[in-house]
C-alpha cells in the first residue's frame, strides 16, 4: 500500500465523493449527507491562492482501490498576541476499522507533519478526543493549553473546537502563549 497525495485544488467530484462517503460514515451529523460533504470538499479549495508549498492536500492510502487511511493538511491563518501565524490545519484523520492496527494512521499523519518538519509551516494545530491523544503524543505533538476563540462567531467566547483536546505539533518550538483566534470555525 502506497501513500498518495490528493491535491485539493484539482480534486475531482468522484474523489470528493469517495472522501465524503467515509467522512459521513465515520462522523455522522444531522443534516450532513454525502452530497453536502462532496460539494464542500469539491468546491472548497479550487480557487486556492497562496504559496505553492502550502497548497491544501490529503494524504491517502488505498487497499484494493479503496481509501482506507486519510489525513488532510490545509493552510490556516490564526491570530495570536504576536500577530498572524499560518499553521497546518490537520483534519479529517481516519483509518477504516478493518485496517486499524497496521500503522496506516501513523503513516498519513506523519506525512502531514512532514510539512512542518520541512519548514513549510511552523506548527500544525488540530483537535482530538482524549482517547486519541496518546497516538498524537507518540508522534511528537502536545496539548495546546491556550484559550481558543473564533472572532467571527456569534459567541466569540465559545470554543471553536468540538473535540475536547486541542493539540499542536511539534511539542517543541516557540508556540505563542495567550489567546488564539482561529479567525473562523474549527477544523
Amino acid at each position: 500500500m502506497d501513500l498518495e497525495i490528493l491535491d485539493h485544488r484539482t480534486i475531482t467530484e468522484p474523489q470528493a465523493r469517495e472522501l465524503a462517503t467515509h467522512l459521513v460514515a465515520i462522523w455522522p451529523r444531522p443534516g450532513r449527507t454525502v452530497d453536502t460533504r462532496t460539494a464542500d470538499i469539491y468546491g472548497r479549495w479550487h480557487n486556492y491562492v497562496g504559496p505553492e508549498a502550502e497548497y491544501p492536500r490529503s494524504f491517502i492510502i488505498r487497499e484494493g482501490g479503496r481509501i482506507v487511511a486519510h489525513s488532510q493538511a490545509d493552510p490556516r491563518t490564526i491570530r495570536t498576541k504576536l500577530g498572524k501565524l499560518k499553521v497546518l490545519a490537520l483534519c479529517r484523520v481516519f483509518t477504516v476499522p478493518e485496517v486499524r492496527g497496521k500503522s496506516l494512521g501513523r503513516t498519513v499523519v506523519e506525512a502531514a507533519f512532514k510539512l512542518v518538519d520541512d519548514g513549510v509551516f511552523p506548527f500544525s494545530l488540530f483537535q482530538t478526543k482524549e482517547e486519541v491523544r496518546p497516538f498524537y503524543e507518540k508522534l511528537g505533538a502536545t496539548v495546546a493549553t491556550n484559550h481558543f476563540c473564533n472572532s467571527l462567531a456569534d459567541d466569540r467566547t465559545a470554543t471553536p473546537w468540538w473535540d475536547p483536546v486541542p493539540m499542536r505539533y511539534p511539542a517543541t518550538g516557540s508556540w505563542p502563549e495567550g489567546e488564539i483566534d482561529l479567525d473562523g470555525p474549527g477544523w
